[in-house]
Formats: C-alpha cells, sequence, structure tokens
C-alpha cells in the first residue's frame, strides 16, 4: 500500500462522504416506505438502488492519491478500501436487482428489507475503512445485527426463524471472542489503533507479553474464522443458507464476504502482523479443513443451497491460502480470489432465484433437470458459473485458483499447494453434475421461466462477465496487485 499518508484533522467528512450519504439515505428510504401505499412500495426499490449508484459514484470522484486518514484516524481511505467498496456497491446492486421480483411474488416486497440491506452495506463500509478496533468492532455489528434480521424476513417460515436464531446465537458467541481479543491485545499494547499495535508488537515484548498477545490472537483468529465461515466455525452456514430466503441467502453469501477479508486484513496483516508466524499456523490448519469438509460433503448434498453453501466453505480454504503466503503477491492473489467468488455466488444464487416462483422454491439440484430444453441461454450462463466455481479454464475461478496456489508455491508450501490441487479436482465432481443435470436429464416441467427484463440482464451481464474476465484476467489481477504494491 502507498506509504505516504496525510491525516486530515480531527475530522474530514468530504472523504468518508459515501458513507455518510449512503446512511442518510438508509433513514430517507425507512421514512418514505413508512408512509408509502402498497401499490407504490416499488419507489422504495428504485431509492434504494439510487443510494448504491450514487454511493459508488462518490467513492470514484475521491480517487486515492494517498493513504488519508480521517475522523481521529479511526477511518482510513486507501487503495484497499476504494477497491473493496467499489466491488461491494456494485455486487450489492445486482443483489437488489435479484430481489425484486422475487420478494413481490411471495408478498412480502417491504421496504425493511432494503432498509436492512443498506445498513448492512454501510457496515461492510465501515469495516472495509477501519483504522482503529473499535471502528472495525462498530461496523461488524452493524451488518451482523443486519444479517440476524434479514435471515428471519420471511417471518411465516419456521425455518428461516430457526436459522435465524442458530446465526444469531452462534454469532454473539463469535462477536464476544472478537471483543474478548481485542480487549486482550489493547491491554497489552495500549492502543485501539491498528499502527500503534503494529508499533508495539515489533519493538518487542517480553515472554510473559508475548503468551498473553498470541492468546489474544487466538481469540480473534476463532472469530474471522467464524464470520469467514471456516473449518471447524461453519456450522452455520449451510442451515442459514438453506433457511434463509434465497435473496437474503444470496446477499450473505457474496458482498459480506469482501468485507470479511478486510476485517482478516487489517486485525492480522496490518495490526498484529508482527505475529505473523503464529497466526501462519492457525490459518493453514482452517483453510486445509476448509477445503477437505467443504469440498468432500458438498458431493452428498442434493439441495442446491446447500451444495453451495459447503462449497463456499471450500471456497473460504482456498482464499486463505493467499493470506497464508504471507507476501504482497499473496494478498493480491487472496484479493482477487475474494472478488472472484462473490461475483460467483452472486451469479450462482440469482440462478436459483430465476428458477423458483411462488409456491416452488428451485433449490434442489433435480429442479434444474432439462434446463437446456426450457431456456438454453440461462443454461449456458449456469454452466459458465459452476464451471469458473469448478476452476475450469478459461473462466474466472480458474485463474483465481491458479493465483493462491502460486502464492504457497513462492513461498515453498507446494505440500498445500498439492492439497489444493487434489481437493479441487475432488470440487469439480459436484459442480460438473449439475450441468449434467441442466443438459442430459429429462425436464419435469415445460412452464416458461418468468422474470423481469432487469433481472434477465443483470444475471446475464453476471455471468458473462465472469466468462470476461477469464478470458482477460490481467485488468483484474493488476488492480488487486496495485493495492499491495
Amino acid at each position: 500500500m502507498t506509504a505516504e499518508i496525510i491525516t486530515m484533522g480531527s475530522l474530514n467528512i468530504v472523504t468518508a462522504m459515501p458513507e455518510i450519504f449512503l446512511l442518510i439515505m438508509a433513514c430517507l428510504v425507512l421514512l418514505v416506505d413508512l408512509y408509502l401505499p402498497a401499490e407504490k412500495r416499488q419507489l422504495t426499490y428504485l431509492l434504494a438502488q439510487l443510494s448504491l449508484i450514487i454511493t459508488l459514484v462518490l467513492m470514484l470522484m475521491n480517487p486515492v492519491t494517498h493513504t488519508t486518514l480521517a475522523f481521529n484516524e479511526f477511518y482510513i481511505h486507501d487503495p484497499l478500501s476504494q477497491v473493496l467498496k467499489s466491488f461491494i456497491l456494485i455486487i450489492s446492486f445486482g443483489v437488489f436487482v435479484y430481489s425484486r421480483d422475487y420478494l413481490a411474488q411471495r408478498n412480502i416486497f417491504k421496504g425493511e428489507f432494503y432498509v436492512l440491506g443498506l445498513f448492512a452495506i454501510a457496515g461492510m463500509m465501515l469495516m472495509v475503512s477501519a483504522n482503529n478496533m473499535l471502528m472495525l468492532y462498530l461496523g461488524l455489528e452493524l451488518l451482523s445485527l443486519c444479517l440476524y434480521a434479514l435471515v428471519a424476513y420471511n417471518r411465516d417460515n419456521a425455518k428461516a426463524s430457526e436459522a435465524a436464531m442458530k446465526y444469531f446465537i452462534l454469532g454473539a458467541i463469535a462477536s464476544g471472542m472478537l471483543l474478548y481479543g481485542m480487549s486482550i491485545i489493547y491491554g497489552l499494547t495500549g492502543s485501539l489503533k491498528f499502527t500503534d499495535i503494529a508499533t508495539a508488537v515489533a519493538t518487542g515484548t517480553n515472554s510473559a507479553q508475548h503468551i498473553g498477545l498470541v492468546f489474544g490472537l487466538v481469540f480473534i483468529v476463532v472469530a474471522i474464522g467464524f464470520k469467514l465461515g471456516a473449518v471447524p466455525f461453519h456450522m452455520w452456514i449451510p442451515d442459514v443458507y438453506h433457511g434463509a430466503p434465497t435473496v437474503v441467502t444470496v446477499f450473505i453469501g457474496s458482498a459480506p464476504k469482501l468485507a470479511g477479508f478486510a476485517m482478516f486484513m487489517r486485525l492480522l496483516v496490518e495490526g498484529l502482523g508482527g505475529l505473523q508466524a503464529d497466526w501462519q499456523q492457525m490459518v493453514i490448519v482452517l483453510s486445509v479443513l476448509s477445503m477437505a469438509v467443504g469440498n468432500i460433503v458438498a458431493i452428498a448434498q442434493a439441495n442446491l443451497k446447500r451444495m453451495l453453501a459447503y462449497s463456499t466453505i471450500s471456497h473460504i480454504g482456498f482464499l486463505l491460502l493467499g493470506i497464508i503466503a504471507t507476501t504482497p503477491d499473496g494478498y493480491a492473489a487472496a484479493m482477487f480470489y475474494t472478488i472472484s467468488y462473490a461475483l460467483m455466488a452472486l451469479g450462482g444464487f440469482g440462478m436459483i432465484i430465476l428458477m423458483a416462483r411462488k409456491g416452488f422454491e428451485a433449490e434442489n439440484i433435480a429442479d434444474f433437470a432439462g434446463l437446456n430444453q426450457r431456456s438454453p441461454w440461462f443454461a449456458f450462463i449456469m454452466s459458465i458459473l459452476m464451471l469458473s466455481m469448478a476452476g475450469v479454464p478459461p473462466t474466472l475461478g480458474f485463474w483465481a485458483k491458479v493465483a493462491v496456489i502460486s502464492a504457497v508455491i513462492d513461498v515453498n508450501m507446494v505440500w498445500l499447494a498439492i492439497l489444493a490441487v487434489i481437493f479441487s479436482i475432488v470440487g469439480v465432481f459436484y459442480y460438473i453434475r449439475i450441468i449434467k443435470v441442466m443438459y442430459f436429464d429429462e425436464a419435469t416441467e415445460n412452464t416458461p421461466i418468468e422474470c423481469g427484463r432487469d433481472m434477465q440482464l443483470t444475471l446475464s451481464t453476471n455471468g458473462l462477465a465472469i466468462l470476461a474476465l477469464g478470458l482477460y484476467p490481467a485488468a483484474l489481477m493488476a488492480l488487486c496487485v496495485s493495492v499491495f504494491k
């Protein structure tokens, strides 16, 4: 990252204008929706989408020429935050597009979905721009509380309520562990700011202090492992992905992964880089277990949402490979993988939403039988998405896997690269199975696929972007490398 750092007084509203604007619009959408009749609720959707577009424009109007600190150095504006927040907004825009028809068909088209979504996005953006453990924790809690409510959004669905309760209880435990770990680090370093913590760790500690720092580090790694969904802290992912409404699943499975990556970078790399040898060993265990459990258990799943849930766990294992390398190229590879996976998850769950209709959720793999007979175009789009998740060239997922595997090879962890390749081959099986079902099984029904033009256009763009970025991956990879130059 750039070495030049400029502190803009105690406050710098201009630097944080995207977050400020988004929070104002979230409150405005809440108030507008309160007085709107049910038949005019589309205005809520349009306002939410307009909020994301303007927030993205404000982001791009403030390019990063140097690292800027604001709000008493609680807030940082740097290349990492610029890139991740831009993709968070783009992916969230896609989620909102996918949500409109889905919610309307089930008579749950309410402003609360978009209000909670906007607040969750604001929480992610605050996490990404956090330069202080307190700011990071506040952003994480804002995101988490909104996600808990969204999982239980359809109150008439007992499965969703059960999933929300599990998510809330386990999430509260993880948040408590994170807070406890942060308090230990604060007690031993005397600061909440990541740069001060890094300085305190680097300048040397006695053996007793080092043991204390490692003790706090364990709690932080456990909490991050839970938030990302790494094994053995993955138990919430299958139940939440399966139980939540599919539009909530696509939201949880995409944009928050970018915020989770930022939390990892801010806390462990920037703040606790001096303990790299300690947390690297922990992350290796999380990575290997996630790749193994995620890929092997996914084979046995007949429910597509649960299969993609275990697929998410395996992808987290691959993502962590880049961080394990602990080099700038490794971090860039991990960032490239995170962005790639978020785009793939958006499209994968988007296809489930496309196939669903009122009274039918299209959650099972068998529900995609004969899709090529009903819609050759969307069977092609789904094939691109599944091949990308499997890491088959020339899709984006292939280059993402190559990047993280190359990163661990560069630091002489060849054994880890071999394991990654083996588990990647195992994962190909359950992705190819979906393609086989779409093209070679007989269609169980011939009803036309009904969805809005915006949904068709966005989903098609999503799939083609995966293919285009796979054919020309250099631009996205160069962007990620520039963040850590």
